[in-house]
C-alpha cells in the first residue's frame, strides 16, 4: 500500500533548511566581509563574534529569507515541487532578497571603490543561493525518487467512467516511473448503463458531489478523463473545481475546450495536461504581493493622520462604532471579515441584506463623503496585510448576493481563484453596486482582469482608482 505524502514534515523539511542554509549564508559572507576589511581575519577571528551586527543578522536574517520564501509560495503543495521551477523561482527569490539585504546591510559600508559592492552582491548571492538550492535539490530528489518508487503519493480522484477514465487509469497504474498519483475511485458525469471504471476502482458518487467527495476522502489531484459525449459538461465540472484547492489536469483530447492555462506534465509520464491553478506567473505573483505588503505600510502610516480624522468624524456624525465588519468571501470560497469605516447609520439591515442605492437614507452625510472619495475603504489595508485581500482583485460580496449571481452567471466562481481587492476593475467601471444586474454586468471586467492579470494591469487600475479618488467620481 502506498503511504501518503505528510506534506507538513515535508514542509518542515524545506523551511528547517531554508532557515540552517540562510544561518550558513550570513555567517560565510560576514566572514568574507571582515576578511576584506581586515585582511589577517585568521588571526582574530574573535572579533566577528564580538560584532553585535553579526549576531543581529544570524538572528533576524534567517526568518526574514524564510518569511520571503513564504510570500512567493515556496512552501505551498511541496509534494508537486520541480526540480527545474525549484531552481528558476530560487533564483528570483534569493536575487530579490539579496538585493534588499545589500540596501540594508552593505550600502553604508566603507568601501575603496564602487567595485566591492558588486563584489559584496555577488559574493552574497551567490552563497545564499547554492547553500539554499542544494539543500533543496537533495530533499526534492529524495522525494521524487520515494514518488517514482510508489513508496509514497497523493490521493486522486477521476471525474469519468467510461473508457477514456479506463485508459488513462490503466496507463497511470501501468507507469513504470510513478507520478505519485494515487487513485481512490472516480464520479460519473452522466449515468451510463454500466461504469466500465466500477471494475477497478470504487463510485463515489455524481460529479455535483465532487466538492464534498474532495473533502471526505482528502483528495489532492482531480483528474478529468470524460467522453467526447461528454464534453459540453466541461464547465460546469470546472467551476465546482475553482474553489477547491486541488491540482487539476485533463486528458488531451479536451485540452482545446479548457479555458485558461495549461502545461504538459513530464514526458515519461501518462499523457495529462495540468490546468494552472495560478493566472499569475509566480515571479508576478510574489512581485504583487510584496508591493501589498509595502504599499499597504506605507498608506497606513502616510495615512495615520487621515485615519484618526475620519474615525472621529464618523464617530461624530451618528452613533455607534467607528469601524464596520462584515463577512465577506475570498480566495478559494473562505470567508473573511472585512474592515471598513461605518458610513450606515446603525442597525442599517435590519430588513435583511440590502444594496446601497443613490439618495439612500441609511448613509450617513459623513458616510456619503467618504464613499465619494474611497474614504470607507481604506481600513482595508490592514486586512490587506493579514494576508485576506490584495490592493487590486474583485470587489469581495457576501454570500447571499454570490447565490444570487451565480443563479444568472455561474462563471462568478472563477474569481474565487484569486484574492479580491480593495479596488477592481469593475469597481472602477462602476462603484458600489446598487442591485444584482449592475453586480452581473460589473462581473465581465473583473472576470476579464482575471484572465489578464498582470502587473501592468493592476498598475493602471490604481491610477485609475486615485484620479478617481482626487475627483471625487467615486459611487
Amino acid at each position: 500500500m502506498i503511504k501518503k505524502i505528510n506534506k507538513n514534515k515535508l514542509t518542515a523539511k524545506y523551511v528547517c533548511w531554508d532557515w540552517i542554509a540562510s544561518v550558513a549564508a550570513w555567517f560565510l559572507f560576514f566572514c568574507y566581509r571582515k576578511n576584506s576589511e581586515m585582511q589577517d581575519l585568521c588571526s582574530r577571528f574573535d572579533t566577528i563574534f564580538d560584532d553585535k551586527n553579526f549576531w543581529i543578522g544570524i538572528v533576524l536574517i534567517p526568518l526574514g529569507w524564510v518569511f520571503l520564501y513564504l510570500l512567493a509560495g515556496s512552501y505551498r503543495r511541496v509534494y508537486f515541487k520541480s526540480r527545474v521551477r525549484e531552481l528558476g523561482q530560487t533564483l528570483l527569490v534569493t536575487l530579490v532578497g539579496s538585493v534588499m539585504l545589500f540596501f540594508l546591510t552593505i550600502l553604508n559600508d566603507t568601501i575603496s571603490s564602487y567595485r566591492t559592492y558588486y563584489d559584496y552582491l555577488f559574493i552574497l548571492f551567490s552563497i545564499q543561493f547554492l547553500l539554499t538550492y542544494s539543500g533543496r535539490l537533495v530533499i526534492t530528489t529524495i522525494t521524487a525518487r520515494q514518488i517514482h518508487s510508489r513508496k509514497i503519493g497523493y490521493k486522486t480522484l477521476i471525474i469519468g467512467s467510461h473508457d477514456n477514465a479506463c485508459d488513462i487509469y490503466k496507463e497511470i497504474e501501468n507507469q513504470e516511473l510513478s507520478t505519485g498519483s494515487t487513485i481512490v475511485g472516480f464520479v460519473n458525469v452522466y449515468d451510463w448503463s454500466e461504469f466500465k471504471l466500477a471494475r477497478y476502482i470504487p463510485h463515489l458518487g455524481y460529479y455535483k458531489d465532487v466538492e464534498k467527495v474532495i473533502k471526505d476522502n482528502d483528495i489532492e489531484e482531480v483528474i478529468i478523463a470524460i467522453e467526447r459525449s461528454e464534453t459540453k459538461m466541461v464547465d460546469n465540472i470546472l467551476l465546482l473545481l475553482e474553489t477547491i484547492d486541488v491540482k487539476i489536469k485533463i486528458i488531451p483530447i479536451m485540452q482545446d475546450l479548457v479555458f485558461g492555462t495549461i502545461k504538459q506534465e513530464g514526458i515519461w509520464h501518462a499523457p495529462l495536461i495540468e490546468i494552472s491553478p495560478e493566472p499569475m506567473p509566480v515571479w508576478q505573483a510574489f512581485t504583487k504581493r510584496v508591493f501589498d505588503i509595502v504599499a499597504s505600510v506605507m498608506v497606513i502610516i502616510i495615512l495615520s493622520p487621515v485615519y484618526v480624522f475620519t474615525a472621529i468624524m464618523v464617530k461624530c456624525s451618528s452613533p455607534g462604532p467607528v469601524f464596520y465588519r462584515q463577512e465577506r468571501i475570498g480566495k478559494h470560497g473562505r470567508p473573511f471579515n472585512m474592515l471598513k469605516f461605518r458610513s450606515m447609520y446603525v442597525n442599517a439591515e435590519d430588513m435583511g441584506p440590502q444594496l446601497s442605492k443613490d439618495d439612500d437614507p441609511r448613509i450617513t452625510k459623513w458616510g456619503r463623503f467618504m464613499r465619494k472619495v474611497r474614504l470607507d475603504e481604506i481600513p482595508q489595508f490592514f486586512t490587506v496585510l493579514g494576508g485576506k485581500m490584495s490592493i487590486v482583485g474583485y470587489r469581495p460580496e457576501r454570500q447571499y448576493y454570490i447565490d444570487k449571481i451565480v443563479e444568472k452567471v455561474p462563471h462568478y466562481r472563477m474569481l474565487l481563484k484569486v484574492k479580491p481587492g480593495i479596488t477592481s476593475w469593475g469597481e472602477v467601471k462602476y462603484g458600489y453596486a446598487s442591485t444584482v444586474d449592475e453586480m452581473v454586468e460589473r462581473l465581465k471586467y473583473d472576470i476579464l482582469y482575471i484572465e489578464n492579470m498582470n502587473l501592468a494591469v493592476d498598475i493602471k487600475i490604481m491610477i485609475y482608482t486615485v484620479l478617481i479618488v482626487v475627483q471625487g467620481r467615486g459611487k
